[in-house]
């Protein structure tokens, strides 16, 4: 039945995504699928903490979308995500689910809610950080870049990483209470800061090292897409292998670890 359920909901909710052009035809069917995962094999504690991860990114892609819509050219991915970023973005959390469900152990719940921590803090403060009226600084040297440059960080949108972690942490430890997991608030809300500003910070120190860049001919933009101004864009550093999506699942990876030693500590 649980399986059921969580196909239902996720049809309900991708449904939407997809009219809204929030997610393509391929994110809405790795939602469905992931979805179903997440409730089948979990519970409300994954599937909800899944839901406000993509709710409150979705809606804050939406939020002053046209004073972000010239940046959104540079990035390899917009507000729309396709199959490849909701699995980035959800993929290991759905490992970590089933894990869980084979295996249970609170290591698997205070690991997806650095995982998902990492991946809502960095969303975050890609939304909230390109509408800084300051630019950006690099985070290896310090020095302005043109708002959004790969490896640039603001204030605005470092605060706006912290508050993604937290809101992860807390609404886990909610969704925690409401399945009888009895949820240690501090340990959740370390996880959740701890988690979301590694995974944040670890996103931006790859795209500024290794990530796979391109630099348009045109307009001098280092970029993340191999076409901008209406011309083909050149090579300009980084690993072939390493793009958008890996940084992402990468740094996930590493909000996970950080929330674990977290909340291990408290």
């Amino acid at each position: 039945m649980n399986w059921l359920i969580g196909t239902a909901g996720a049809l309900i909710v991708a449904g939407a995504a997809y009219r809204k052009r929030s997610l393509s035809l391929s994110g809405a069917a790795a939602a469905v699928l992931m979805g179903a995962v997440y409730y089948g094999a979990g519970n409300l504690f994954w599937f909800g903490t899944l839901l406000l991860f993509f709710i409150t990114s979705t809606a804050l892609s939406k939020y002053r979308q046209g004073s972000k819509s010239d940046l959104e050219k540079s990035y390899a991915k917009t507000g729309r995500r396709d199959a490849g970023q909701v699995f980035a973005n959800g993929g290991l959390g759905m490992v970590l689910c089933l894990l869980n469900f084979l295996f249970p152990l609170e290591a698997w719940n205070l690991l997806f809610i650095g995982v998902m921590a990492a991946v809502t803090a960095d969303t975050w403060a890609t939304e909230v950080g390109s509408l800084s009226r300051k630019p950006p600084r690099s985070i290896l040297n310090g020095k302005p870049l043109p708002a959004g440059t790969s490896g640039g960080v603001s204030w605005l949108g470092s605060l706006a990483a912290a508050a993604g972690g937290i809101t992860i942490g807390a609404g886990a430890w909610v969704l925690g209470l409401w399945t009888d997991m009895g949820p240690d608030f501090p340990k959740f809300a370390a996880a959740g800061l701890v988690g979301g500003l590694a995974g944040a910070f670890s996103d931006s120190l790859l795209g500024a090292t290794v990530q796979n860049m391109y630099r348009c001919g045109v307009c001098g933009r280092s970029v993340e897409v191999p076409l901008h101004c209406g011309q083909p864009t050149f090579r300009a550093g980084g690993w072939n292998w390493v793009t958008n999506d890996a940084v992402n699942l990468i740094s996930s990876v590493i909000g996970g670890a950080a929330a674990w030693l977290a909340a291990g500590v408290m």
